[in-house]
């Protein structure tokens, strides 16, 4: 069969799968979307109802490249003659953009209103601090209140990770743990102005689909039959509503596919829980089958085997040890540097070498633990004027002028979302916060027409210049409000009565006008605008450069990324700076077993990003500020927990500390196992009484 010729005797072995739940631990570099791409084809093949496939990543792309690929390789099997496009998934998306899509179509059923929009982080901040001086939490006696984003983190952990709110505080949070009962009135009234506005946040894109669930047993059997096939990607990434979520679609665990990696689960901070997928095998009955990828594609086996090694550590985990057909190749680099400046300096010597050697700087990576640790890297190469691109920027859906686009499509859309319609309204000249309020408190501009919105606004009264700024968006809306009004057109009506605003704001308004076109050449590719605006909020470009394009001057440029970020990519050369402890593990990381372990993955994660070269940079001392009683101070590191004396035989020592440390470490090795002094047994036995 065409579909599974590339595949390999595992890769092969899960595509093939029949009978029962199916957990495929998928190494890094292993081939795991062609092998879901591969099982997609083959499901098809055998007769499978496209429609009845629900297809689960976490990025709207992801999705997109499985269902390429699975169509690509559906058109060889067949012998059709080039690409016609994917095969017809239409379930194919992430998690939130299938629960919105669900909850959209149930809700006349479930006491939704049908004209409910989706709102993203930011905005679901602003309304929360919206309601947190609204109930006066803003200013409080005594003990400070936590800010918008701190309620909000504690609020969407609540709800993902299903731990009651006193357990959550005690454990993330405790110098909020007093504040239990206001959290828990705030978040009430959080709720109650969400409803009124007919608004739902990311968390409620989970949190309802598995209440419909939970709340009827017909509605729950109804959803669980819609689909023969439920396919899931990183399940390691899911949290435990997720997890709730598809036991509910796939009680039996009945064409229940999750393809994922314990060892790179990394995200616990958004309540991903790496118990899902270590657990997931026993929570069916019979236990659920493992098929484990281990043939990695990318990497040379040197840098594999130091990879194992670190994970190998680990107390809990699948079996299983990363390997290649790509023998030959350099031992992964452990270089001891004085200190932070000087490991900027050796970065910058080594990225222009590998440069000069023919290694284009896109295909070199430095990856840390937090966004900090850059700072000086970017210095060093700021003077050495080496162009590099920083990933952890602005993200899209925060640039000012995109939220103003899309609250204008949003308040069209849903004339009852408050939190757009204020956006807009404070952005026109003599119309301040209190104005703004009055409007929406008379609901002057919920009407459909422009002369029900005319109508209203003469009953107030309004000075003359907030009056005439008022006409052109009362017009604007009539006119998107329109029934069978043409679609994609209203982005080019909400793009050319921004443009003004813009210029009168903005310095910058020519670079942010572009942005705005380029989300105006993007419409056409969704069927709505309701589509439009939940697709985009629920996964939106990274930073307004991925639409516009990277600003450079220099079409070449180095990688600067997070560990965190820099997952599901590779390149040729990646160096990990400060691999000391107190930065990986990071010391707020270390007050736990749990923690610790996450960040042992995610050395494994920064390592198994590399092809060819890898580099791990242990500064010996690090210069410390703000030191109240003792002023500014050294601080001297001690090389990560995570690559102990043992494992040095298998990185190659750059720097007189670590060649000491390897070989000590080579000495030891070379003497076998300790001798014992002989043991008198009858005198221990005796002794014992």
């Amino acid at each position: 069969m065409a579909v599974l010729h590339p595949l390999n005797e595992q890769q092969r072995d899960a595509v093939l799968h029949v009978d029962g739940p199916l957990l495929v631990i998928a190494g890094a570099g292993t081939g795991k979307t062609l092998t879901l791409a591969s099982r997609v084809a083959h499901l098809v093949l055998a007769g499978a109802d496209p429609q009845r496939i629900l297809l689960l990543t976490f990025s709207r792309r992801a999705a997109q490249e499985m269902t390429h690929r699975a169509g690509r390789l559906l058109h060889q099997a067949l012998g059709l003659q080039g690409h016609q496009g994917a095969p017809l998934l239409p379930w194919a998306g992430t998690f939130h953009s299938v629960g919105a899509r669900l909850l959209r179509e149930a809700a006349p059923r479930i006491g939704l209103p049908p004209d409910f929009s989706v709102i993203d982080r930011p905005d679901a901040e602003d309304l929360m601090n919206w309601v947190r001086q609204a109930q006066g939490l803003a200013h409080t006696d005594g003990a400070r209140f936590p800010l918008k984003g701190t309620c909000l983190s504690i609020y969407s952990r609540a709800v993902n990770s299903r731990v009651p709110l006193e357990e959550l505080l005690d454990a993330h949070w405790p110098w909020c743990a007093n504040h239990a009962p206001a959290l828990r009135g705030l978040f009430r009234a959080y709720v109650a102005a969400k409803q009124d506005q007919h608004l739902l946040d990311y968390d409620d894109l989970l949190l309802a689909w598995h209440e419909m669930q939970q709340a009827s047993p017909e509605l729950a059997a109804e959803l669980a039959g819609r689909f023969d096939h439920v396919l899931v990607d990183e399940y390691q990434d899911t949290n435990p509503l997720q997890a709730a979520i598809l036991h509910a679609l796939a009680p039996q665990g009945r064409g229940l596919t999750v393809v994922g990696d314990d060892a790179q689960s990394i995200y616990s901070f958004r309540a991903a829980e790496v118990r899902n997928i270590l657990d997931f095998p026993q929570q069916f009955t019979p236990a659920a089958r493992i098929v484990t990828l281990a043939r990695n594609y990318r990497a040379t086996q040197p840098l594999l085997a130091a990879a194992n090694a670190v994970m190998a550590l680990a107390p809990e985990r699948f079996e299983k040890a990363l390997w290649s057909d790509l023998a030959e190749g350099d031992k992964p680099r452990l270089v001891s540097v004085l200190n932070e400046a000087a490991q900027a300096r050796w970065v910058a010597d080594e990225v222009l070498r590998l440069r000069e050697g023919g290694l284009k700087l896109k295909s070199q990576a430095v990856l840390f633990r937090t966004a900090t640790h850059s700072a000086p890297l970017e210095l060093e190469l700021a003077r050495r004027r080496i162009p590099f691109v920083k990933f952890g920027g602005l993200k899209f859906l925060e640039a000012a002028h995109v939220k103003d686009l899309l609250s204008v499509l949003r308040w069209a859309q849903n004339p009852s979302c408050r939190l757009a319609g204020f956006r807009l309204l404070t952005m026109l000249p003599d119309i301040g916060p209190i104005r703004a309020r009055r409007l929406l408190d008379q609901r002057a501009l919920e009407g459909c027409t422009l002369e029900e919105m005319a109508h209203a606004m003469s009953q107030l009264a309004l000075p003359g210049p907030a009056r005439e700024a008022l006409l052109p968006l009362c017009s604007l809306l009539a006119t998107l409000r329109t029934p069978g009004a043409p679609w994609p057109d209203d982005v080019a009506l909400a793009v050319a009565w921004l443009q003004p605003h813009l210029e009168r704001l903005h310095d910058d308004h020519v670079v942010r006008l572009l942005d705005l076109q380029q989300l105006q050449r993007l419409a056409p590719g969704f069927s709505s605008r309701e589509r439009f605006l939940t697709e985009l909020t629920l996964d939106p470009p990274e930073a307004t450069s991925d639409e516009a394009g990277v600003p450079l001057i220099d079409e070449d440029y180095l990688i600067l990324s997070t560990l965190h970020s820099a997952k599901g990519q590779e390149w040729a050369s990646v160096t990990l700076l400060n691999m000391v402890d107190g930065c990986l593990p990071s010391d707020l990381s270390t007050g736990s077993p749990v923690q610790l372990e996450e960040e042992r993955r995610l050395l494994y994660v920064g390592m198994t990003r590399a092809r060819r070269h890898l580099q791990l940079i242990v500064p010996q001392r690090f210069h410390v500020t703000q030191q109240r009683a003792l002023g500014d101070r050294h601080l001297y590191a001690g090389r990560t927990r995570f690559i102990p004396d043992a494992l040095l035989p298998l990185f190659e020592p750059d720097g007189p500390a670590e060649r000491a440390r390897a070989s000590e470490a080579e000495a030891e090795a070379l003497k076998g196992p300790p001798t014992m002094p002989p043991i008198d047994l009858r005198a221990r036995l005796r002794s014992a009484w």
